[in-house]
């Protein structure tokens, strides 16, 4: 038998000591692996067949998305008088995306919270017809849901935040009254801000409703450019056009009506033209009304997984017995987004 020195022996009874904790560590580790739960992720399929969506749940953090896998397209149905026509069936309804019928998952007339944003011309041309344009205000929320979500913006030489989210009527008719009409019109980039504002809107349906002369002299975004932004999101725009008789108007005014019934046409929404105090009221009223009487047709895009270029909707309706002809106003298009399962064009 070997003997060894005292360091020797040290030596050694330190090695024995560090293989010792190695071990008594490896084993803690495992142990330790064993007991812990692996974050959970429950995903959607997204087929094109697919017939729920499922929620998904990112663990530790206990955050939840839920993927919506249906395209939601509000529709307004009038008759010849632009009366809204109400009591159809989803049976009444055919709707197409890009000339493929599609099936009708969903249909609705309930009257929803809408996010509303109001954006007020406050240039000078508007001068005279101001305090007209307050009680337009007064007049549209009077059909209003009493959930709804609102914010202000006026424009003159640039777009300005009246009264951010609210649901206070009266709030804003105070701050309005502060307000004194001056400058040029930038009637575009008010458009441009209100649609920038509701993206992080309360509600999934969305409107902007303008009141104005239509008279655009001082925007730096372009008419084509308003138009693709408005076509491409999940708004829905309508006017009220304050145009006077007069033979005697600027370029800008003269265009004037043009200019919005083709950006609320691009929406679904429309444009009503006024000459008198009178009838701003009694459009402002029917604007508010026709945000409340439409319809909401779902479905699930039979072609989910294609091109992510803009699709073409189309909706026809089968007038009910009696009714001859009728006029529909719906979103004629929308964008899908990066994500297969959210479409751009919901609610």
């Amino acid at each position: 038998m070997k003997s060894f020195s005292v360091p020797a022996k040290m030596a050694l009874s330190w090695i024995g000591f560090l293989v010792w904790v190695c071990l008594a560590t490896l084993a803690f580790s495992r142990s330790t692996r064993a007991q812990s739960h692996d974050p959970v992720r429950l995903s959607s399929l997204n087929r094109p067949d697919a017939t729920t969506t499922a929620p998904i749940i990112d663990a530790p953090t206990k955050s939840l998305r839920l993927d919506v896998d249906l395209v939601l397209v509000p529709v307004m149905v009038t008759d010849l008088m632009s009366r809204p026509v109400t009591g159809l069936e989803k049976e009444n309804f055919a709707l197409y995306e890009d000339h493929v019928q599609q099936g009708i998952r969903y249909f609705s007339t309930e009257d929803v919270p809408i996010s509303v944003g109001l954006l007020l011309d406050l240039s000078k041309s508007m001068s005279n017809k101001f305090n007209t344009e307050r009680a337009a205000v007064s007049e549209f929320f009077k059909n209003a849901n009493a959930q709804d979500d609102y914010f202000v913006i006026t424009f003159s030489d640039h777009p300005k935040l009246v009264t951010g989210s609210t649901q206070s009527i009266d709030i804003i008719q105070s701050n309005l009254a502060l307000e004194i009409p001056d400058g040029n019109t930038a009637l575009l980039d008010a458009i441009s801000e209100g649609a920038t504002r509701m993206r992080s809107a309360q509600y999934r349906r969305r409107a902007l409703l303008i009141i104005s002369d239509g008279g655009d002299n001082h925007s730096r975004h372009h008419l084509k450019e308003i138009k693709r932004l408005v076509q491409d999101s999940d708004l829905e725009v309508y006017a009220i056009g304050i145009f006077d008789t007069s033979p005697f108007k600027s370029v800008e005014e003269s265009l004037g009506k043009r200019w919005l019934s083709e950006i609320t046409e691009a929406t679904g929404g429309r444009t009503i033209a006024v000459d008198s105090a009178s009838k701003v009221l009694e459009a402002a009223a029917a604007i508010s009304r026709e945000m409340r009487d439409q319809y909401v047709l779902g479905y699930q895009p039979t072609n989910m997984l294609g091109e992510r270029g803009r699709r073409k909707i189309t909706v026809q309706v089968a007038p009910p017995v009696g009714v001859r002809t009728l006029h529909t106003y719906y979103k004629t298009g929308y964008v899908p987004s990066e994500e297969a399962a959210q479409p751009l064009y919901t609610k």
